[in-house]
């Protein structure tokens, strides 16, 4: 039987009132989730630190749940852009180890806003050449067991590696970007030097695979990456530290020849004549810092900076990793005792309240580098088919290196990037901060190579202009000056 017209109006206007009243609940439910990401952004946000100079822009840090079941947490520490956050990209920055805390290198002795100094009280100073000048800044202590990240299942610390690491941190950067959905548009690049040669490019690949459909809720505007001084194959970064170290007359030509002969660095293992001519080679780096070769080291009593941390089983290179020497910890720049700053700052009780750090009462000291951290699950010899794939893929993709530093030396990345096979597009040109050359530069097809000229292994930390220069070009895509400026 047809319904009479009255009927129908009566359907439509049944279906307008449903209608209006979803609009309404999904309205409300939107209302909700805002109000709930504004007091969880507002329970992380950093009001003032001790010591701290004044300051305009807004800056947070807390904790990320990866893993609910075995309660693993992940501390970050984010500061908004100097200048207009709303427009800046958001950078990413991993400092490696494998094991050591990017806040305590990158953010403060690196590339953060504040710098901790010498001080009886807690005192910060502003660092100049910041990278939160160019874009927003966001550290990532990864994995657990670094810093204030932790675990309540103290069996996660032995089953860390380069693929848990990967997949933590990318669930971090997920439930970040729903943590502060304002910057989920935002172009988003990663950024880290050291061993970040294996976390960088391997976090990049797991976002660029999970990232093919641009509608998804979890889609990441993923551009490029940039790594500096990084651990990427291991037949050419040992290979390179000890030609490196020839060259820059650390080693004499007896023991060169000795193990060029004795050593074949493209397998994992090595002869006992081998080893006993590599103890004599790190040897030498008890005298000199290894990741600074022309700078002090630091003599203070009972310094950060001399001590080691636990040799890592398992840990990339396999044959350099097995010597005590390789696991000597940086210094830090011109300063050299300013390691021994960060320590004592990040471990007063007030300046953990005030990051909303330590929240579980961690049983042991913040350390640089964690000291729980013995056993390394899984690191690949060489990490360039993960960076053919990325170049591939039509990310960015820029390496730059100190050339003062004898850990991961230029000549070896140089070695490493031969072996890439790219096509040169743009051959060895100097560039220029202001009327001095900053250093050179090699533009591949996909890839751009920059050294830094008198840096070391954490290039920030030693020329801080030139690394702020650096950053800036990479985030435009534009080429370094090639002429005084």
């Amino acid at each position: 039987m047809a319904l009479r017209p009255f009927s129908l109006n009566l359907v439509l206007l049944l279906l307008i009132i449903l209608a209006r009243e979803a609009i309404c609940v999904s309205t409300k439910t939107a209302a909700i989730n805002r109000v709930q990401v504004l007091t969880q952004q507002e329970s992380d946000r950093v009001v003032g630190l001790p010591g701290q100079p004044p300051v305009k822009f807004k800056q947070y840090a807390g904790y990320i749940t990866v893993n609910e079941n075995h309660g693993r947490a992940l501390f970050y520490w984010f500061f908004e852009s100097q200048d207009k956050p709303q427009e800046k990209p958001l950078l990413l920055w991993l400092n490696g180890g494998p094991g050591c805390s990017s806040i305590g290198y990158g953010e403060a002795e690196e590339l953060g806003p504040f710098f901790p100094q010498n001080s009886t009280e807690p005192k910060l100073k502003l660092n100049p050449y910041s990278w939160n000048k160019a874009a927003n800044l966001l550290f990532l202590e990864s994995p657990v067991g670094v810093g204030f990240s932790y675990t309540n299942n103290s069996r996660d610390i032995d089953q860390l590696g380069d693929t848990i690491t990967a997949k933590d941190s990318h669930t971090f950067i997920v439930k970040w970007f729903r943590r502060f959905p304002q910057f989920r548009s935002h172009e988003f690049y990663i950024a880290g030097e050291s061993y970040a040669g294996h976390y960088v490019p391997q976090l990049s690949e797991l976002i660029f695979d999970k990232n093919h459909n641009p509608t998804k809720k979890d889609y990441i505007n993923f551009k490029g990456l940039m790594i500096g001084n990084a651990l990427l194959d291991d037949e050419t970064d040992q290979k390179g530290m000890i030609d490196y170290a020839w060259d820059h007359a650390v080693i004499s030509d007896e023991l060169y020849e000795n193990i060029k002969n004795a050593c074949d660095f493209s397998v994992s293992s090595q002869s006992g004549d081998c080893n006993m001519e590599l103890h004599r080679y790190f040897d030498v780096y008890k005298i000199i810092d290894m990741y600074s070769l022309y700078t002090s080291k630091c003599f203070s009593d009972g310094s950060s900076t001399t001590r080691k941390w636990p040799v890592i089983k398992g840990v990339a290179p396999h044959s350099l990793s097995k010597f005590d020497g390789w696991h000597q910890r940086p210094g830090a720049g011109y300063d050299p005792c300013a390691s021994d700053y960060t320590e004592v700052y990040l471990n007063r009780p007030e300046v953990q309240k005030a990051l909303h750090a330590n929240i579980t009462k961690i049983p042991y000291p913040w350390t640089h580098c964690s000291d729980t951290i013995r056993f390394w699950n899984g690191a690949p010899s060489s990490m360039l088919p993960v960076i053919k794939k990325l170049i591939a893929g039509g990310l960015r993709v820029w390496v730059f290196s100190g050339d003062t530093d004898g850990r991961i030396p230029v000549t070896a990345t140089r070695y490493t990037l031969r072996k890439l096979g790219l096509r040169i597009v743009e051959d060895w040109t100097p560039w220029y901060t202001s009327k001095q050359v900053g250093g050179w530069t090699i533009v591949y097809d996909g890839l751009t190579f920059v050294t830094i000229r008198g840096a070391g292994h954490q290039v920030p930390t030693f020329a801080p202009k030139q690394a702020l220069q650096l950053l800036r070009h990479f985030l435009l895509n534009k080429k370094l000056p090639l002429g005084p400026v």
